[in-house]
């Protein structure tokens, strides 16, 4: 019994430390905590480290080397290859071998450079597979299968440090928290091989179909083997160039070390961690810390990065959108056709994919030309080119290059966002700030590096060109701020390395020569802090002319008289009557046959409810609105939709939150009679004692009574706000267009009032509009005043009278409901002391309502807690003030 007792408490333990680990803060602590260790382990060997003398090692690479060193990068990253031909052949993907390639291509090498614990390489290979036509049933257990055995190879060869098949004792005896590390590593392997060949693995993983065999066991770990000798084979063919010949298996050690810390930290590419690791044991075989910063920036060059940009390359081209969207009224989008460029690139109908990868991977490339503009000028050149250009053009037309490759560095890396937003205009300013970036990396030191990859990344825009299609996107202050701040560190990160690279390099060059193509220090300065002024005034006065004015002039329709013309014959709802409020635009669609009715947030177009028109053409015309906005990066939102509708949005690829429910009393079973209703009989009795009397004031209204009603208004808001959009407000054109009901005191002052708002649907529905009291009114008088409000519209023959919303009513109850939902429930329960919401319900609950779901349907692209707040926004802002 003490021995159950004992072995419960440790799986409470256990429980506990697995509850901690789950928590985020902890789990970003882990690797900042790693980091932070191996710092201070490194400390000294970081401050010997000297940015010019380590550029100076880099400059003096010959280029038969650099050759060679690129090759064995590549051919490592295509090694890595060989997990997708076994998931291909394992799972039985019909996917051509080309295609394997360069779907494990792109993940590798973006998994590689952004990490996120392998969530990159396995979003990507899940969006490609897709693509391909593997099927989610058949790519789920892949991903599951692939992701544990990458580091299988490393943890086989971490057994060769601890045996001294592969020495590194003394980093690990003087280090000794490295010992523990790679122990743990090595024990992955048996634990791998155990859960592989596991029952339960064959019944989720392998679908049924057995235990995975020793053949593919074996396999899986020997990719991985692969994956990691090929890697630390380029690590020693860098060292060898760099710090002269050193035993293969000595770097490799080292290596692998480095690797086990890298992997512990879980930083993107075990940055950080692997690089002071391999910094350490670099020094501790006698060689610099330039010597290793350089052998570290070189391998992080072209195992990682060269790579990446590849990646984005094939990512641009594999995934894209069709052409120019089309927006014309018939709501099809047409076949796009393939120009030469693409034909040439091949994999028919690849281009008739939507997805924003294509997009991304472009906005990158551009935000890489940017930055490579950058270091190229902040950096040295080479002396035989900046004598040999010097030679052909003069020094005034090199330095007048070196400031204008600065600047165009900047513009495109602000013009990057652009380019993954779609903008036709941000297309054609990159393309030709690419050829000019191109020009004048050529004339300001013969850097035909950068010069081609520039041209090469233009090449690759003007084949996507059909793709970029909107006229131009929203400007915010956040984002503004965002790429201020980021821009602003750019500059100081070009300052930095200007400066102190210029200055280091030049106290290291041969006697005698003090060339005066290498910029002093002031001279970067004014460079980084010009070049970032210039190209904030050039961007912003693309945004003062951008035609978005265009856009608010397409979208503010108007007419009213339209809309009553329309709604003469087509059928409306509880929210129609709010379209003569005159703070929403319209929308018409297929043809003048379907009404939207919105009002703008930000970025946002939230339509007040379902669009109006025949149930056949919504599809057809919510694509129509959508296309025509997303001509100027705008998105349709749906508020208080239906669920009529629901249907419809979920073809359009909508998500959806309920918002609440709106209570529809039946009026053919509405009596005062019953045990039920004895407390509304009680009083409506005691009001008609006292004097009260009911009556409807038809429209339109005498000035008089409209006074006298919006001093009842302004008493009942207290001096607060009108709010807005889905509410309605005192104004004196909107209040003629409907009844009012009043209620009067015995003295005959009004002491109550609402608004009666049509539904337009053939008299069917009556809504309540506008409800205000004065602050001296009893208890009870709005109970007093509804009541008579649904006898009366019992008597003109309508069927229900709608109550209005109650806001987050039964949101988030069950328990398979969204967490926003419980979020929203606990908001409703709780939030008494903000709005009420649980004393609404019960109020309306008086008059034994049906209540009918409300919803939010809202783009998958939107983050729903930003959404939330531009609704909250939207409704707040008083109704006479614009976005």
């Amino acid at each position: 019994m003490h021995s159950i007792k004992q072995t419960l408490e440790r799986f409470r333990i256990v429980r506990l430390l697995l509850s901690i680990y789950r928590i985020r803060a902890v789990r970003m602590l882990f690797p900042v905590a790693i980091i932070a260790l191996v710092y201070w382990e490194g400390q000294h060997e970081l401050k010997q480290v000297h940015l010019g003398l380590t550029i100076r090692e880099l400059r003096h690479v010959p280029a038969s080397a650099v050759m060679e060193m690129m090759g064995v990068a590549l051919l490592s990253v295509a090694v890595m290859s060989a997990y997708d031909y076994l998931i291909r052949k394992h799972f039985r993907f019909r996917t051509g071998a080309w295609s394997t390639f360069r779907y494990a291509w792109i993940a590798n090498t973006f998994n590689n450079l952004i990490g996120f614990a392998g969530l990159a390489g396995i979003g990507l290979r899940s969006l490609l597979y897709k693509k391909s036509g593997v099927p989610a049933a058949a790519l789920a257990p892949a991903l599951v299968f692939l992701s544990p055995l990458m580091i299988t190879g490393l943890s086989l060869l971490s057994w060769g440090n601890l045996t001294g098949l592969l020495p590194a004792h003394g980093l690990m005896r003087e280090h000794t928290w490295l010992i523990f590390a790679v122990w743990g590593m090595a024990l992955y392997l048996p634990f791998f091989v155990i859960i592989q060949r596991s029952s339960l693995f064959a019944k989720w993983i392998n679908r049924g179909q057995g235990r995975t065999p020793w053949f593919t066991v074996a396999a899986s770990v020997g990719a991985s083997f692969l994956e990691w000798l090929f890697a630390g084979i380029t690590f020693w063919t860098i060292g060898s160039h760099l710090l002269g010949g050193v035993a293969f298996v000595t770097l490799f050690s080292i290596y692998l070390v480095a690797a086990v810390a890298g992997i512990l930290s879980m930083a993107p590419g075990g940055i950080g961690a692997f690089d002071l690791i391999a910094l350490l044991g670099l020094t501790q075989l006698g060689h610099t810390s330039d010597q290793a910063m350089a052998v570290l920036v070189i391998y992080r060059l072209f195992y990682y990065v060269v790579p990446w940009l590849i990646g984005l390359v094939l990512a641009a081209l594999e995934i894209g959108l069709p052409g120019r969207k089309n927006t014309d009224q018939s709501g099809e989008v047409p076949e796009p056709s393939l120009n030469i460029w693409q034909k040439i690139w091949g994999w028919p109908g690849q281009y008739t994919f939507l997805s924003d990868l294509g997009f991304w991977a472009l906005g990158k490339l551009v935000l890489a030309s940017g930055l490579i503009l950058l270091l190229s000028a902040a950096t040295p050149g080479l002396l035989y080119r900046l004598q040999m250009t010097e030679e052909l053009l003069s020094l005034p037309v090199m330095q007048i290059s070196h400031h204008l490759s600065v600047l165009i560095g900047f513009l495109l890396i602000l013009l990057s966002r652009g380019i993954s937003l779609r903008v036709r205009r941000a297309y054609l300013w990159t393309s030709v700030l690419l050829f000019g970036g191109a020009v004048f990396a050529f004339t300001k030191g013969f850097d035909y590096e950068e010069a081609g990859f520039l041209l090469l990344v233009a090449l690759i825009l003007w084949i996507s060109r059909s793709r970029f299609y909107r006229i131009s996107v929203p400007v915010n202050k956040q984002s503004v701020l965002w790429w201020l701040l980021l821009t602003s560190l750019i500059a100081l990160g070009y300052y930095l390395l200007g400066s102190y690279a210029h200055r280091g390099f030049m106290k290291h060059l041969p006697p005698g020569i003090r060339p005066e193509w290498l910029q002093q220090h002031s001279n970067v300065a004014v460079a980084a802090a010009g070049s970032l002024a210039v190209s904030w005034l050039v961007v912003t006065m693309l945004a003062v002319l951008r035609p978005q004015r265009k856009a608010e002039e397409i979208f503010a329709d108007k007419d009213m008289e339209r809309v009553e013309q329309f709604l003469a014959g087509t059928k409306g709802n509880a929210l129609t009557h709010m379209l003569f409020l005159g703070d929403k635009s319209f929308y018409w669609a297929q043809k003048g046959k379907v009404l939207f009715a919105f009002a703008r947030t930000r970025d946002k177009l939230v339509v007040l409810g379902d669009p109006l028109g025949p149930r056949a053409l919504m599809n057809e015309a919510i694509s129509e609105f959508r296309r025509a906005v997303d001509l100027y990066g705008l998105s349709v939102v749906f508020y208080q939709a239906t669920p009529e509708f629901l249907p419809v949005y979920h073809e359009q690829g909508y998500h959806f939150f309920k918002l609440g429910e709106e209570a529809r009393v039946p009026l053919a079973g509405f009596t005062l009679s019953g045990k039920k209703n004895s407390d509304l009989r009680s009083v409506c009795n005691r009001f008609e004692r006292e004097g009260y009397t009911f009556e409807i004031s038809e429209a339109p209204h005498s000035g008089t009574l409209l006074q006298e009603l919006q001093a009842v208004s302004e008493e009942w808001l207290d001096g607060r706000t009108e709010k807005g959009y889905s509410l309605g407000w005192f104004k004196a054109s909107y209040m003629q267009l409907a009844p009012v009901a009043l209620l009067r005191g015995a003295e005959g002052r009004i002491a109550a009032f609402a608004s009666i708002a049509p539904c337009y649907d053939g008299g069917t529905t009556v809504s309540i509009d506008l409800m205000r009291h004065r602050k001296d009114t009893p208890n009870g008088t709005m109970d007093y005043l509804f009541v008579h409000l649904l006898e009366w519209a019992k008597s003109q023959g309508n069927a229900w009278f709608n109550l209005g919303n109650a806001p987050l009513s039964s949101v988030g109850q069950n328990s398979g409901a969204l967490r926003e939902e419980k979020v929203a429930r606990l908001v409703f329960i709780r939030g008494g002391h903000w709005y009420g919401f649980a004393g609404l319900r019960r109020y309306k609950e008086k008059f034994n309502p049906q209540w009918e779901p409300r919803y939010l349907a809202y783009p998958a692209s939107l983050i729903l807690p930003i959404l939330t707040i531009d609704l909250v926004r939207l409704v707040s802002r008083h109704p006479q003030e614009k976005e």
